[in-house]
């Protein structure tokens, strides 16, 4: 048993000696991408905590930091082992030119943007990547017969392993989801105690080891306006949500509502939970975007490895004029070094209980 712990021990602290390499889809490219990335890894002060690696092509990301005016040495590889640091290490996951188009949706940047991602998630499944990033996508033209899914964290579920969970992040404020990319029609008949419970369990294992919170306090929101107010306005908070919260309860768990949505993003109410579920996407995202835009981050909860993007999509509308704002991208990357850093430190924990049994 001791030998078993040295050996996990050793493994441990050699990746703590290890650089962070952080791997970069990039996103549509007639979106606000590709300006992200190279405006962000143009900062001295972001390369000197991590290795970035971005999956796209010399060319383009030649192009790129031209025309952002973005001076950071590239450095072309094919072998992670190659990555330098304080460069733009690129991976060509293509090698034609391509005419990039800013602010116009095309099938075509779709296409591209699966190519960068696909790549990216592969490099993250074999440990040859620590973190991903992913620079927005458009939902429409990125699908294919090899990308069927409502966004990125459906793919990444079906692609590593674990049960996925939207997270919005900030230092204020988290906030998930027990559906997400559902229409607002079927969010009733998504709803059950199963997905509830597996759903909470998610959240609460992800405040623990990403987080660091020993005992989480969950709030959870009613699914119907006022939380069906008795039934007056929908029976499910009663007959769904109130019996599986009591089920939590008498296991032990930290967790009370269901909360009227309307009234419950006070800031008295925000300070009594480490983090709120909530039932569908914009019950959750709209009070959060409000109070965090610019500063939140996505975060795919639940998986074995450990993906961030921004709290914002393409922005077609100002692709390619130079104004986009890294400050969410950026918390991407810092909250994505913190989550990996702390899961370390939670898996050390857990060797040295064994240790210590």
């Amino acid at each position: 048993m001791y030998n078993q712990n040295y050996k996990h021990y050793s493994s441990f602290l050699m990746q703590e000696r290890k650089k962070i390499k952080v791997g970069f889809s990039i996103g549509d490219l007639n979106g606000i991408g590709g300006e992200l990335i190279v405006k962000t890894l143009c900062k001295k002060i972001m390369l000197e905590s991590f290795i970035p690696v971005v999956y796209a092509s010399s060319k383009t990301i030649s192009f790129l930091s031209e025309y952002f005016d973005c001076s950071t040495m590239l450095n072309s590889i094919t072998d992670l082992n190659d990555a330098s640091e304080h460069k733009i290490n690129i991976i060509d996951v293509w090698s034609e030119e391509i005419n990039i188009q800013f602010g116009i949706k095309s099938e075509r940047a779709g296409y591209y943007s699966f190519l960068s991602l696909r790549a990216a998630v592969e490099d993250l499944k074999q440990d040859l990547i620590d973190i991903l990033i992913t620079a927005p996508i458009d939902k429409l033209n990125i699908q294919s017969e090899k990308f069927n899914f409502p966004g990125h964290t459906n793919y990444l579920e079906e692609k590593l392993k674990g049960d996925s969970l939207m997270f919005m992040i900030s230092d204020d404020l988290k906030v998930a989801l027990l559906t997400d990319h559902v229409p607002v029609n079927e969010v009733i008949n998504s709803i059950n105690p199963s997905l509830i419970l597996n759903k909470f369990r998610t959240l609460e294992k992800t405040l623990i080891m990403d987080f660091g919170i020993t005992t989480p306090r969950i709030a959870i929101l009613g699914i119907n306006p006022h939380a069906g107010d008795g039934g007056v306005i929908g029976a499910e908070d009663d007959l769904i949500l109130k019996p599986t919260i009591k089920k939590l309860k008498e296991q032990g768990k930290k967790v009370l509502g269901p909360y009227s949505a309307d009234s419950f993003f006070l800031n008295r109410n925000l300070k009594r939970f480490d983090a709120v579920l909530a039932s569908y996407h914009d019950q959750g995202l709209i009070p959060f975007k409000t109070l965090t835009f610019g500063k939140g981050v996505n975060f795919t909860a639940g998986l074995n490895k450990i993906r961030t993007s921004p709290d914002h999509g393409t922005a077609y509308e100002i692709a390619g004029k130079g104004i986009a704002n890294t400050d969410s991208f950026e918390e991407c990357i810092f909250k994505g070094i913190e989550i990996f850093k702390q899961r370390k430190r939670y898996q050390k924990q857990k060797i040295d209980n064994k240790g210590n049994l």
